[in-house]
């Protein structure tokens, strides 16, 4: 028989979550029709299709945490193309409808979410591309495609406005699921304004050293900058094949897996 999972972190992420998600439908609120027609930060998507999609993705958890519970496979999604031609669908919508469905899709995940007894936060579940991992990590990921996404929208939420423990948990599972010693980087450093080193991961590939504070970085790694506030560490050796010596290499495609890999049936206590 299943033993309970340790769940001390479960509420510190269910409390980030919601925080998140008011955040997110704040935003919401504030966009006219005319704003949702106008491009996001992802090509070829409206702001329509970047809310459409935040909305169809609680609902995409909900499945998740349905098989959680049940353990009848219930998939995240019908198939890729299914999704795409739902957000499409969903993309032109008025903004009163797309706030109700961000509004009505939040509160059926926060149900589920509530609803789950303890020991399903144990078990494996699955989204569009492998490795499995518990459902204790679906709050992670929901958690990641708000907070990536409300800056997506350019209505004034940025990555500057991501709170720390979210960065550096984002920090933490990127360099988890890097492909360690293959990457266009040989080291990244953390670094507080201030100077302070406060995490450092080495012996990531053959490229040069970079260092950043946590938001700076993660906007680059995630995509959502071209690396302002990220500065090579040259270290003696120079890199003129990177925009003159200037610029950065390109980070490796990030969010291509859902989770890292072997992760712990339980939350860590120490998770960030």
């Amino acid at each position: 028989m299943m033993k309970n999972p340790d769940i001390s972190v479960l509420p510190a992420l269910q409390a980030e979550l919601a925080s998140a998600t008011n955040r997110l439908l704040a935003t919401a609120a504030t966009l006219s029709d005319t704003d949702l027609a106008a491009p996001s930060l992802l090509p070829g998507w409206t702001r329509g299709h970047v809310l459409a999609h935040v909305a169809q993705g609680a609902a995409s958890y909900v499945n998740l945490l349905t098989w959680a519970k049940t353990g009848v496979r219930t998939p995240q999604y019908a198939s890729m193309a299914a999704r795409s031609a739902a957000i499409e669908a969903a993309a032109a919508h008025s903004a009163a409808r797309h706030l109700a469905d961000l509004e009505d899709s939040a509160a059926r995940l926060a149900a589920a979410v509530r609803d789950l007894p303890d020991h399903a936060w144990s078990a494996s579940v699955e989204g569009m591309r492998p490795p499995p991992h518990p459902a204790w990590y679906a709050l992670v990921r929901r958690l990641r495609e708000i907070g990536v996404h409300h800056v997506d929208l350019d209505a004034g939420y940025g990555s500057a406005d991501w709170p720390e423990p979210f960065v550096l948990r984002e920090l933490h599972d990127t360099f988890a699921c890097w492909p360690r010693g293959r990457g266009p980087l040989s080291e990244v450093v953390i670094k507080r304004l201030s100077g302070q080193t406060l995490v450092r991961w080495g012996d990531l590939g053959t490229g040069p050293a970079v260092e950043g504070t946590p938001c700076d970085m993660l906007a680059w790694l995630s995509g959502r900058s071209h690396g302002e506030g990220v500065n090579l560490v040259t270290m003696g050796r120079s890199f003129t094949q990177f925009s003159g010596g200037t610029g950065l290499p390109e980070p490796p495609p990030w969010l291509t897996m859902p989770a890292p890999a072997d992760l712990s049936t339980t939350p860590p206590k120490d998770y960030p």
